[in-house]
């Protein structure tokens, strides 16, 4: 018999997960980037893309946060905030709420428990709330954190445990937390005691493959799902 208590809150990774997920041109991206400074010669993409690499490689390595504004650091580019916006709707058709989520979400609430959000992110918070409002479902997240805004990311336990703070909670073991990656997600949600859903949508990146792959507590194939692997675990 599972010792842990009933469950109060499920926390949900974003991309991949609450997002469903698409396969990105990288080198688009980069160019897409490279429109926010001004000048921008041809070499800046490829600075950009290096820089790109290396944010996530110590996210994965060594759990450190980054912002955008980082990755024109490590590119030795000064951008312009306001230039950013070819960037953002590069993103735009990438950024879709899975169809499943408001009534998911709505389900989850009337019973009671609160929904929270875990993000590796280098966007600011205003970016994913704005999605989230776009497609009707940011009134129904109780609590969010973007690593963007802290100093760590997945799969760091101060991670989690900021989480489970921020849907008002202490206890993380009173957690669900449902991701798409066996490594940030799964792994790192089971190191402090939450239990763990999966859903395999994600076609991961070899280099975002963290060193540990984690044994989820359930697997589902539609975050509809959701509801009933939770409900059995009340």
């Amino acid at each position: 018999m599972d010792a842990r208590p009933g469950v109060e809150a499920v926390i949900f990774d974003w991309g991949g997960t609450l997002t469903p997920w698409h396969t990105i041109d990288f080198s688009e991206e980069s160019r897409a980037l490279a429109a926010a400074v001004a000048d921008a010669d041809e070499a800046a993409a490829g600075l950009l893309a290096a820089a790109v690499q290396a944010v996530w490689a110590r996210a994965r390595d060594h759990h450190t946060s980054a912002t955008l504004a980082d990755i024109f650091t490590e590119a030795g580019l000064v951008h312009d905030e306001s230039l950013l916006t070819a960037y953002r709707e590069f993103w735009a058709p990438h950024t879709h709420t899975d169809p499943d989520v408001p009534s998911l979400f709505g389900r989850l609430r009337a019973d009671g428990l609160r929904i929270g959000v875990l993000s590796n992110t280098v966007w600011p918070r205003e970016w994913h709330e704005d999605l989230f409002r776009r497609d009707g479902v940011l009134d129904l997240v109780d609590g969010a954190v973007y690593t963007s805004e802290v100093p760590w990311t997945k799969p760091a336990p101060e991670a989690f445990e900021a989480a489970v703070r921020a849907v008002g909670l202490e206890d993380p073991a009173a957690c669900v937390f449902v991701g798409d990656r066996l490594f940030d997600d799964i792994w790192g949600a089971a190191n402090v005691g939450m239990r763990t859903v999966l859903v395999p949508h994600s076609d991961i990146p070899p280099e975002q493959l963290g060193h540990s792959a984690g044994e989820p507590d359930a697997v589902v194939h539609r975050l509809g799902e959701v509801y009933d692997v939770v409900g059995g675990w009340r």
